[in-house]
């Protein structure tokens, strides 16, 4: 995702070179004059790391400290396999709500318990994207359609904000989907805390005047601040507002969950959601920022180092971890220019763990509450989603369909129905494909009749382009319309050639269409031509038991010598007019 949603996936330059390790291609030429901006962007990231990780741990339902445990081994383990020199991992609230809405029915209550399903859930993400990258599925990604991304952030944005709302009004936060937390909070009226509603409500005005007025400043961090102060100064506590209280320091060590076999089974369809969300996410922010400075990113690493930063942050009891676009793009404008930025950010983050951690305890909640708010509102893509009612009412009813999928049966549901809903749309478009009818133009190209009004039809042949691939999904449908214009066309032609330009591959399926199709034109005495068929292709059309009227004579490289050799089995060649 770029800052402001995810990035278009269009042509990026070339990918750098897999054989060596990523690291390698910056650290020995590294220059001292590229340290004054990453340590300025490392000091951006800190600031942020440090109060979104706090929050996103309420987020995942662990303590605090587990946010400090992961962060500085994620930043490393990007840093020696990720391909972009921009990109900041750790804790986001994509990961974390996916984190905590698939633990969350198996703690029992227990937060340790917590905390080892949480960590294994990232082991098993790492695991996961790790393997994915090994057998190159990168590619996955693109089949997440955007409107269904779109739909299920917008969702997830929802229901991580309502979650919150316990902690703005000071009722019981409690767990469930969007409305079981609407109805949660909303039947506790009368219980609202409205010291606890000033302070959360303080902050949000802050954040987002910060946001607006100075928007280079660390607005979470600022309030962060002022909301340990304020407290401190005026013992909000003993007024009923719920504070984080003591956070032990937070070193990371290694420890393998507590996590009985059964339970990793339950935590793996979860882990499945986590790699998609957090590879499409991270990889999406990345190839955004990279394209904006000319350098290319390759998928397979991503995935890799994605998978790797999780398994770290599984391993010093953590939870799952992504590229965080707020962090990424704020260091990246500090003038951050180098993977030196998430070794600085690193090194501090692993201070304030090891000697910061009790600043926290005075921490309100609330205010934690208006940082999460604050940080998940980019989701909410209103313009996205008017533009699409606007312009493609397809795309808007795939991301409504993937939004109230999340609000109605929560997160996970939310994200295979997302998932779904983008197969669908794949597949619906793929098997449509649009059927051109091509005429000869004065250049001595084949054209479009509906683009090129100088395209001009060739007497006695009818030339078609199916604007897409053939494959079995979409073949019959081909074959029938194809049909049906050759023999409703008037007058009726010769012959029809077909210009397969768009597909590469032809596999059995398709070809035993086309035999079909043969068949049913000659019984209308229509020849079929083939055009433009590929080389793969034409191996595999010679190895089919096709029929006499589509041997050597009637599958051709172009539309030119498909048209020549259909006009010298009926007549004079076609001549443009």
């Amino acid at each position: 995702m770029t800052p402001t949603g995810p990035a278009p996936r269009d042509a990026a330059p070339p990918p750098p070179n897999r054989r060596r390790w990523p690291v390698a291609s910056w650290l020995p030429g590294y220059k001292k004059t590229e340290l004054r901006g990453d340590v300025r962007g490392a000091l951006i990231a800190w600031a942020l790391i440090v109060p979104e990780s706090v929050a996103y741990a309420h987020i995942a339902g662990v303590p605090p400290q587990n946010a400090f445990y992961a962060a500085p081994l994620a930043l490393i383990a990007y840093v020696l396999l990720g391909s972009s020199r921009y990109l900041i991992v750790g804790a986001t609230s994509a990961a974390a709500a996916l984190s905590g809405a698939t633990v969350v029915g198996l703690t029992g209550g227990d937060p340790a318990h917590a905390v080892a399903l949480s960590s294994a859930l990232a082991l098993l993400t790492g695991v996961l994207l790790l393997v994915a990258s090994f057998a190159r599925l990168g590619f996955l990604a693109d089949f997440v359609a955007e409107p269904a991304l779109v739909g299920f952030l917008f969702g997830m944005a929802l229901t991580i904000i309502m979650g919150q709302f316990g902690k703005l009004f000071g009722v019981p936060a409690g767990h469930g989907d969007f409305f079981e937390n609407m109805i949660r909070v909303l039947s506790q009226a009368d219980a609202w805390s409205w010291t606890t509603v000033a302070v959360g409500v303080a902050a949000l005005v802050a954040l987002l005047l910060l946001g607006r007025l100075a928007p280079r400043l660390p607005a979470s961090l600022i309030v962060l601040a002022l909301g340990i102060a304020v407290c401190a100064l005026w013992n909000l506590g003993d007024h009923g507002v719920a504070v984080v209280g003591d956070v032990p320091a937070a070193l990371p060590t290694l420890a393998w969950p507590d996590v009985s076999p059964d339970e990793w089974l339950t935590l793996l369809g979860g882990a499945c959601g986590l790699a998609l969300v957090a590879f499409v996410e991270s990889y999406s922010i990345a190839a955004g920022l990279s394209r904006r400075h000319g350098k290319g990113i390759d998928a397979g690493r991503e995935m890799a180092s994605l998978g790797v930063a999780n398994l770290a942050a599984g391993l010093v009891r953590g939870f799952a971890v992504s590229g965080s676009a707020s962090r990424s793009a704020a260091s990246e404008a500090a003038g951050a220019a180098s993977p030196m930025t998430s070794v600085i950010a690193a090194t501090l983050v692993l201070l304030t763990a090891a000697f910061l951690t009790p600043v926290f305890t005075d921490l309100p909640e609330p205010v934690l509450a208006a940082i999460v708010i604050v940080a998940v509102r980019r989701f909410l893509r209103v313009g996205e989603l008017r533009r699409y009612w606007s312009h493609d009412r397809a795309a808007f009813a795939v991301a409504t369909a993937a939004l109230l999928g999340v609000l109605i049966f929560d997160l996970l549901p939310g994200l295979l129905l997302a998932v779904a809903l983008s197969l669908a749309l794949f597949i619906g478009s793929a098997s449509r494909p649009h059927l051109s009818v091509l005429g000869h133009r004065p250049t001595g190209h084949w054209g479009d009749i509906a683009e090129h009004p100088d395209a001009a039809p060739a007497p006695g042949l009818l030339v078609l382009r199916p604007e897409g691939a053939l494959f079995f999904g979409n073949t019959d449908r081909v074959k029938q319309r194809t049909l049906q214009r050759a023999v409703e066309h008037d007058p009726r032609p010769d012959a029809v050639i077909l210009d397969l330009g768009a597909s590469y591959r032809l596999d059995l399926t398709v070809l035993d269409a086309l035999e079909a199709l043969r068949q049913d034109l000659a019984r209308h005495a229509i020849a079929l031509h083939l055009a433009r068929v590929r080389a793969h292709s034409r191996r595999t059309l010679d190895a089919h038991p096709l029929g006499p009227g589509l041997g050597p004579g009637h599958v051709h490289t172009s539309v030119e010598g498909a048209a020549d050799a259909a006009a010298t089995e009926s007549g004079p060649p076609p001549r443009s007019r």
